[in-house]
């Protein structure tokens, strides 16, 4: 199981973005959580399989069709055992 942290940056709020994140993680088994954040970016935490973590941090580099990613930053972390995948309320 890994863990990584991302952060995108572009037109990446009112684009569906986190709903489309949350279906795909669900989709690849992958835990975690969503949120847009008070500077216009997005936020994230993917925890699973390998493969299925590393699908959905290229998944958040192109977001969904009306999204424009200009770039993920992405920090690997130690996973915490998360179950689930959420949209969290607007932070940081």
């Amino acid at each position: 199981m890994i863990r990584k942290h991302i952060i995108a940056s572009g037109l990446v709020q009112g684009v569906y973005y986190r709903d489309t994140c949350r279906a795909e993680a669900r989709r690849h088994g992958v835990a975690g959580w969503v949120r847009n954040r008070t500077d216009g970016t997005v936020e994230a935490v993917f925890e699973g399989d390998e493969d299925a973590v590393e699908r959905l941090v290229r998944w958040a580099r192109q977001g969904p069709d009306r999204a424009r990613v200009q770039g993920v930053e992405v920090e690997a972390e130690e996973p915490e055992g998360l179950a689930g995948f959420e949209v969290r309320a607007t932070g940081g």
